[in-house]
Order: structure tokens, then sequence, then C-alpha cells
């Protein structure tokens, strides 16, 4: 299950297509150490799906308000999936589910990318934030998680963006 049920294969297109086309580009690093993928409420579950199914490519991943239990929301609100997914009662343990991605990562010997969580107390998807943040903890997954009252809204990205900045383990310039 590719996550891609009708419709073109964004996956493919976000996750493979959009670097290369981008490197084409610009001069962009391709050392993981250099890389980075974040995103807020369904780019923050992208950004996480990214930097866990691909490790060796990012060094750190961050997620603003992300819809981190895709699983959770498809069997809660499967009119809103269905597209996506097909059949949503198969997300749960596949590629498609955070929880199983990170499972795995914790248990390999590869680098873990470091992960980055927020969201507002009032966010709709605050209670998907808090299982991702304990099950990444109880992994013992390298996670800095924040939370502040706030709802899912740009004032409060905006707010949280400059957390994220200062976060990222950029290179110290010479």
């Amino acid at each position: 299950m590719r996550g891609e049920a009708y419709g073109p294969k964004y996956w493919t297109f976000i996750s493979e297509e959009l670097p290369a086309l981008a490197r084409s580009f610009f001069p962009l690093a391709e050392e993981r150490e250099l890389n980075y993928v974040a995103g807020l409420s369904m780019g923050g579950y992208g950004a996480m799906k990214l930097a866990l199914s691909h490790p060796d490519r990012f060094a750190a991943a961050a997620s603003l308000s992300g819809a981190l239990d895709i699983s959770y929301r498809a069997l809660n609100f499967p009119d809103d999936f269905k597209l996506i997914y097909e059949d949503v009662s198969k997300i749960k343990g596949s590629e498609n589910d955070l929880f199983y991605l990170a499972e795995q990562l914790s248990g390999a010997t590869r680098q873990s990318p470091k992960l980055y969580q927020c969201c507002g107390t009032e966010d709709f998807l605050y209670e998907d934030n808090i299982r991702f943040r304990d099950y990444c903890r109880e992994l013992g997954l390298n996670l800095t998680y924040e939370e502040e009252q706030g709802e899912h809204e740009w004032g409060y990205w905006d707010r949280k963006i400059q957390n994220v900045l200062n976060w990222l383990p950029f290179p110290a310039r010479s």
C-alpha cells in the first residue's frame, strides 16, 4: 500500500522527484547532515514520514501541529482519507503509519534523524501529537517536544517556526 489509491503519485513526487528536480536547479547539498524537512498540519505528517522513511537522507525533521496519528485519523474520519489510502483499515502497521516507522527505526543500527514536534494545546490534533510524542519517547528516539496555548492556525505556526530554525542543526559557518 503506497498511499496513492487514486490520482497522481504524490509520495513519489515529494520523496524522489522533487528533491532531484530541486538539485538540478539549485546547488543543494546531498549530504544527510545538511538536509532537513519540516511541515505543518498534514505537511507535518509528510515531513515526519519522509525523515522516518529515509533516515539516510535527513538529519532532522520538524512537525508543527502535525496529523501524526494518521491511522487514528483515517479510522475515525474515513471519508477524509479513503481517496488517499483506499482501505483505511490497512494503514496501521504500514509504511504510512508514523508509529510503525518510528518503531522500525528504533531497532535499526542506522542513525535516526533528530525530531522536533510542537502543537498548541487547543489544536484539534493535540491528542494525536501527545500519542506520537509518548511513543517516540518510549522508543528512545531523539525528540524535542514543545507545546503551549495555541490553535491550528497561522499565528501559532508563525511563532513556532523560529523555534524550529533555532533547533535545526545547521553547521557552523566559518
